[in-house]
């Protein structure tokens, strides 16, 4: 045994090494060191419990390169999404164009017109870059944009309710991703929750009932996330917006997920759209940039200026703007909502909703094909199903699609799931009916070799 301790190669050994160097790149040695000393404190372990009886340095390099990839490896990184959901939040809602992304990689690699004004040479505004595409796309009068939409929930109240009373219909006090509620978020602003109607049914004499001098705002939520079914009532937006015009009392619908596009273009069931929702009249709205709308994770307001000017002096404006890296990728996806066409063909949120069947089929079929011609060892087939949209856009609604269902003599459906998890990239697929299933529907084409590698290994 002390033998094999004293055979142990010393850290500099390694560290000097030209091929762990090369693979090293240009990042810190720490990622080195680190993958050396946790290999030769296992070796030690080992030794200890008599579970070793020899070793080679070669040997030790091998486990120290294959440490040495796993510490390197960014820690958030490309998944390849095929759970057939396309807003999946736990794996970054939507995904961003190549063209935006190179767009981004442009503004950010350098020095940018963040805040500057290149006419009059002199400090400018951020939402400035916005506002125009903005306004152009909604006919809104004004825009701010933070970093969220409960971010911008949040704000809006603060700003146009704090201390005053809000009424909204207990049928719409939801509860959105981890917990956040809007009385919660109601509290934090320092406005007064005034619920009214009942969780099924809310009429407009709920609302009037419960307006006085007191009241600042009048607050409708689209239940984006859930529906309540059956022996059910709801004020439109445009009854709500006439009940504020009467008594003076502005109107701020937060639309959740927010459209630029009618779903029913795609088969699906009328959702409003945020165009909807301004020319109804309503004062204020917010929803978010990484939903449907296809691009990064932003709280958007836009409304009448005079309470959006309200809204951007704030101090919390401050706390919760954005980035240029936000107003970039913004920026260059709502370009293309100027051309519809455009937008189907280039926000992959779009692409994927708007997939025609047989085109998913056909990915599913390229699929088995390539593992057919690889002689994987398990059984492939293809199945339909139907996908929800996710992140809390569209509920109840699902779209056709097909899986390849995957099956191993070797491991179960739970032990392939967490090996697939395991490549690199991961590949997340889904468990349904006893059967482990890749689905097709938010699978990119150029994915599909990487799937095939990936089963193959296994």
């Amino acid at each position: 045994m002390r033998e094999l301790y004293r055979r142990i190669p010393k850290v500099d050994t390694f560290i000097n090494d030209e091929e762990l160097l090369e693979l090293l790149d240009s990042r810190p040695k720490f990622f080195l060191k680190k993958a050396v000393e946790i290999v030769l404190s296992d070796l030690r372990r080992k030794i200890a419990k008599g579970e070793i009886s020899d070793f080679s340095y070669d040997e030790l390099k091998e486990s120290v390169k294959e440490k040495l990839k796993e510490l390197i490896r960014p820690k958030l990184h490309k998944v390849i999404n095929a759970t057939g959901v396309v807003l999946h939040t736990n794996l970054g809602r939507a995904p961003i164009s190549k063209r935006v992304a190179e767009h981004l990689v442009e503004v950010i690699t350098g020095y940018s017109n963040l805040e500057y004004d290149l006419e009059r040479g002199r400090r400018g505004l951020r939402y400035r870059n916005l506002e125009w595409i903005l306004k152009e796309l909604t006919g809104a009068e004004d825009v701010c944009i933070v970093n969220n939409n409960a971010g911008a929930v949040l704000l809006v109240l603060s700003a146009l309710a704090k201390g005053k009373e809000v009424i909204v219909s207990r049928g719409e006090l939801i509860e959105i991703g981890g917990s956040f509620r809007i009385p919660d978020v109601m509290e934090q602003s320092g406005a007064l929750l005034r619920e009214v109607g009942t969780t099924n049914k809310t009429h407009i004499w709920d609302y009037e009932r419960a307006v006085n001098e007191n009241t600042a705002l009048l607050l409708k939520v689209h239940t984006s996330n859930y529906r309540i079914l059956g022996f059910t009532e709801s004020v439109p937006t445009k009854e709500l917006v006439e009940l504020g015009r009467k008594y003076g009392i502005p109107v701020y619908e937060d639309l959740g997920s927010g459209s630029f596009v009618d779903v029913r273009k795609l088969g699906l069931s009328y959702e409003p759209t945020v165009q909807d929702i301004l020319k109804a009249g309503v004062d204020v709205v917010s929803f978010s940039g990484d939903k449907l709308l296809g691009g990064a994770q932003a709280g958007i307001i836009l409304g009448k200026k005079e309470y959006v000017e309200r809204i951007k002096k704030h101090p919390l404006n401050r706390a919760l703007r954005i980035d240029k890296m936000t107003l970039a990728v913004l920026e260059a996806t709502l370009t293309y909502y100027l051309d519809e066409a455009l937008a189907f063909e280039e926000i992959p949120v779009w692409k994927f909703l708007s997939q025609k069947r047989d085109d998913v089929r056909k990915k599913a079929e390229k699929l088995v094909s390539e593992l057919e011609k690889s002689e994987f060892r398990g059984k492939v087939e293809i199945v339909e199903d139907r996908v929800e949209v996710g992140g809390g856009a569209l509920p109840l609604q699902t779209l056709p699609t097909y899986c390849v269902s995957v099956k191993l003599d070797s491991m179960s459906e739970s032990e392939l799931d967490k090996r697939l998890r395991g490549n690199y990239p991961p590949i997340v697929g889904r468990i349904k009916d006893g059967k482990f299933l890749i689905d097709m529907f938010t699978v990119f084409e150029e994915e599909i070799p990487t799937v095939v590698r990936a089963l193959k290994g296994l």
